[in-house]
């Protein structure tokens, strides 16, 4: 956890107490016997020893925002590619492609950098994933309740030293393997059922915790979703990426960043747009005049079909 020590602040809480007991009377009433006080120099009842709590370290969710540094920022309409499963098609001609940290090798990432497009690695940092080789690092006060319709994926508590240690070793990783910047996924857990009661502060706290520990590292982060707290990140942030925008109507909520001169990354998965090309065009031409980057992708994101807005 070195990196996000810059932006922790400790406090330490210390709770004392001075414990003592009363010594009971040895009063035999039935004897008519004078009540005797107990020996002092005897054994005495051993006694639970008061241990002040450990010190947690807080992130501040008023930290600034690292800004100056030189990775990548892409711009509103970047064209893209999102796959996290299967072989990763490498074809397509785009500005970025977006695949999983773990399952991406450092190869794949090199030859599509050496063909010109930016990578940009995902990894989960508000869900635990039971597949993942560093599972076994989490504990099992660190995991919530399960996510909906994701077998294997719990909700973290991201206030958890262990967490935020974990994440920093993610983004080393993204770092070594050689990404060009990292999208974060399940970064809104304050909104969910997770089981924890996340605060808006405490999610806050993290969001930009980890955003400048990627900025250190000299990589590129994208907000993922979390549309409430847009206002209070999007300095934070080099982009957006979006599930489903259009289909919520949800899509003004991202104007921030294209306002700022930052790509917003989205993909829609309604069935409509794949199968209809009327409402598929429509909602293009909304995306398109917004500055969106859009694609319509099978939920899973293998690359089973790919329909792109620009």
């Amino acid at each position: 956890m070195r990196l996000l020590s810059a932006v922790l602040v400790s406090s330490l809480f210390l709770a004392g107490c001075n414990s003592g007991s009363d010594q009971a009377e040895n009063n035999d009433k039935s004897s008519g016997n004078t009540p005797v006080a107990p020996p002092t120099d005897g054994p005495t009842t051993p006694t639970t020893p008061v241990i002040p709590p450990v010190e947690v370290p807080k992130l501040d969710p008023n930290v600034a925002p690292i800004t100056n540094g030189s990775w990548y920022r892409p711009g509103p309409l970047t064209t893209w590619q999102w796959q996290l499963s299967g072989t990763v098609n490498t074809s397509y001609n785009v500005d970025i492609y977006n695949i999983d940290l773990f399952d991406s090798s450092t190869d794949l990432i090199q030859g599509l950098q050496q063909s010109g497009k930016k990578v940009i690695c995902y990894f989960s940092a508000g869900s635990y994933e039971n597949w993942r080789p560093d599972a076994n690092e989490f504990k099992e006060s660190d995991l919530g309740n399960n996510l909906d319709g994701w077998p294997g994926e719990r909700w973290l508590d991201i206030r958890s030293t262990n967490v935020i240690s974990i994440m920093t070793k993610r983004l080393e990783l993204a770092k070594e393997k050689g990404c060009d910047g990292v999208e974060l996924d399940n970064m809104d857990g304050y909104t969910n059922n997770t089981g924890i009661n996340l605060t808006n502060t405490d999610q806050l706290a993290y969001n930009r915790a980890v955003a400048n520990t990627a900025h250190q590292l000299n990589l590129s982060i994208g907000l993922k979703n979390d549309l409430d707290q847009i206002l209070e990140l999007v300095d934070y942030y080099d982009f957006a990426i979006n599930e489903s925008c259009t289909e919520y109507n949800e899509c003004h909520l991202l104007n921030p960043f294209i306002q700022n001169g930052k790509a917003v990354l989205n993909a829609e998965y309604l069935k409509k747009y794949v199968d209809d090309e009327a409402a598929r065009n429509a909602m293009c031409s909304q995306s398109k005049q917004m500055q969106f980057s859009t694609l319509v992708l099978p939920l899973e994101l293998n690359d089973a079909f790919r329909f792109s807005c620009l």
